[in-house]
């Protein structure tokens, strides 16, 4: 059960358009920006970073940018953070059957070697103590320019942030990203994104 209950999304009416930027990404408004809300400038912040982070202009696939987040969130253990981001880069026209092989990534026809670095990057960034290493990077400049690595690394970041927000505030999982969930990460010791309070 959530920590904190989240307000109707009419609670502001003037975050309309802010959270208007999560509803073309997830198809509906978060809970986790429902409770943000109490700080609306929050919000509105948290809503002009992720336009400049996940942006087609730095040169990476905006579906691949949630994979990404996916990854890291795994590495934080945030179980929210990893159903949205799923649900994202399916909406972002990432098949199904690449989702469904997303931990076969190292051997899987369904990602390149450009997209297996990166994701071995996300989930040495989003690990506690960091894991990216010069060897690490080296790899990464193989095959991505500075300009992209900087968004990768931004995608990273972002969901840093809501891998915290969400799992300290025990946020409440929506339908559409747990039936994700349920399909993709089950197998994986994924608990249906439920926070058990300690």
């Amino acid at each position: 059960m959530a920590h904190m209950q989240p307000l109707p999304a009419d609670t502001h009416p003037e975050l309309a358009d802010d959270f208007q930027i999560f509803v073309e990404i997830l198809g509906f408004v978060p809970n986790s920006l429902l409770t943000m809300q109490r700080s609306p400038d929050m919000v509105k912040g948290f809503g002009v970073l992720t336009k400049a982070v996940m942006n087609a202009e730095g040169g990476v696939d905006l579906g691949f940018m949630r994979m990404l987040a996916h990854f890291c969130s795994r590495a934080a253990g945030c179980q929210y953070c990893e159903a949205h981001s799923l649900v994202a880069a399916q909406i972002h026209g990432i098949p199904q059957e690449k989702i469904d092989a997303l931990w076969d990534y190292q051997t899987s026809e369904h990602y390149s070697d450009a997209e297996r670095v990166a994701l071995d990057f996300a989930l040495a960034a989003g690990s506690v103590p960091n894991n990216v290493d010069q060897s690490l990077m080296d790899r990464m400049k193989e095959h991505w320019s500075e300009k992209q690595i900087v968004h990768i690394l931004g995608a990273i970041s972002l969901y840093g942030f809501l891998n915290r927000w969400n799992d300290s505030m025990a946020t409440d999982l929506e339908e559409s990203p747990k039936a994700m969930g349920e399909r993709v990460l089950s197998s994986g010791g994924w608990d249906g994104g439920k926070h058990v309070s300690q």
